[in-house]
């Protein structure tokens, strides 16, 4: 036993020490998605402000932060301007996303289509460089197709800097930003129809105003945002992105588990952008979001509802199944049954039948009893034999065995003799 101690403690410590090594070895065998995988993550935001656009793929890299403002968002619908940016930075979010709750649509986006932005995030800290060829491979190819192009909303400006094309999106107005709406598997290719125009292919919501965030001391401030082209890599605050500094914001509860990519449920399919998935719908367009993309889905909320709903229903015949045996003992003392179904019928008989009680004192207990059990037998014997002097016996208590037993063949026998032998014993005697 003492060996097997020692080397359970052995395995302890080769443990200890080796699996912190292999940490970091393990988080970069993730696998890095193609370059046409990656244009069609970025295909619904590549034409997107620059600003905005870095504010976008830094905040991809904390999906569980996603979630989490959007959810806070929702929470706070009459937060607006500098009250909305000053609540966000008290909840200790990252700079990213105190910029991005001045575009609820946008976060509610990211937050729908968790899974893409997630795998966004990985490629942006795997490798800036391959996600900014990919923005200018995709707005080249909207530049081209005629749908990429200024107007009062954005102006685009073509560079060359050191003999690379590379194109520049800025809002028109610096104060006011339109994001632009649009469908990938039109977009990036030239419409087949001469009558088409091509830059309708782009269209823009309302327009918000960034008044709060053209501030130059907090490092959220739109002005700190934006992409060095020629460097291939995004920064924020006026330096180069690597992280969020020694704080950053750390989700109370991580619930977010990454699921698998599938790429034929995506535009832009094998370098196809006019390939179009089966139901598919553009994900940057109010209402086209699909709330069964988000992890709230798996939460155990709607579960416990028909749980509680099922152990009520063997409850209710527990009161209907002790009533038929509470009725046969205590029969003679709860005659208001029948009385509250028939109130006429028992009345009647009772006032009745028990006039003449020297020559029939057994009616009044025998109609009333086989009446309420079998109606539809003793009606006719018993209205033919209301004055049966053969049933003595049951005089005192005639309701008791005419319930607990109404198949007894007494009440049958006499019926036969009664009727025939009712007019010859006179004279016999």
């Amino acid at each position: 036993m003492r060996q097997t101690y020692k080397f359970s403690a052995i395995l302890l410590l080769i443990t200890l020490v080796v699996l912190p090594d292999f940490g970091p070895l393990l988080s970069a065998q993730t696998t890095v998605p193609t370059p046409q995988e990656l244009d069609q993550l970025l295909a619904p935001v590549a034409l997107y402000p620059d600003s905005l656009l870095s504010q976008i793929t830094t905040a991809s890299t904390n999906p569980q932060e996603i979630l989490d403002v959007n959810s806070w968002l929702q929470q706070h619908p009459g937060l607006t301007g500098t009250a909305l940016t000053d609540a966000a930075q008290s909840q200790g979010f990252d700079p990213a996303f105190i910029a991005l709750v001045n575009f609820p649509q946008v976060l509610e986006m990211m937050a729908e289509h968790i899974d893409d932005y997630a795998a966004i995030g990985e490629a942006f800290t795997a490798d800036q460089g391959a996600v900014t060829e990919s923005i200018q491979r995709l707005r080249a190819q909207a530049y081209a197709a005629g749908a990429l192009r200024s107007n009062a909303q954005q102006t685009v400006e073509v560079q060359q800097p050191a003999g690379q094309t590379v194109y520049v999106i800025q809002p028109a107005n610096p104060q006011v930003v339109y994001v632009p709406q649009y469908d990938p598997t039109a977009v990036y290719v030239r419409p087949a129809s001469s009558g088409v125009v091509a830059t309708s292919m782009i269209t823009f919501g309302v327009g918000i105003g960034i008044g709060a965030l053209l501030v130059t001391n907090h490092p959220w401030g739109w002005g700190g945002w934006g992409w060095n082209w020629g460097a291939r890599r995004a920064y924020y605050n006026h330096g180069y992105w690597g992280g969020w500094g020694p704080n950053p914001y750390r989700p109370p509860h991580n619930y977010y588990r990454g699921r698998p990519i599938v790429w034929a449920n995506r535009p832009g399919y094998r370098g196809n952008w006019g390939y179009r998935p089966p139901h598919y719908r553009p994900p940057n367009r109010p209402g086209n979001n699909h709330p069964g993309n988000r992890p709230g889905g798996h939460r155990p909320a709607p579960t416990p509802r028909p749980n509680a709903g099922t152990p009520n229903r063997p409850v209710r015949p527990s009161p209907t199944k002790p009533a038929p045996p509470n009725r046969t003992p205590g029969q003679p003392s709860r005659p208001e049954n029948p009385d509250r179904q028939r109130p006429n019928r028992p009345t009647t008989p009772d006032r009745t039948r028990p006039a003449p009680p020297n020559g029939t004192p057994r009616q009044p207990s025998r109609p009333a009893n086989p009446d309420r059990q079998r109606p539809g037998r003793p009606e006719t014997p018993d209205q033919t034999k209301p004055g049966q002097p053969n049933l003595t016996p049951g005089q005192p208590r005639p309701g008791n065995p005419d319930r607990q037993r109404p198949s007894r063949p007494a009440q049958a026998k006499p019926a036969r003799p009664d009727r025939s032998r009712a007019g010859n014993s006179r004279p016999r005697s």
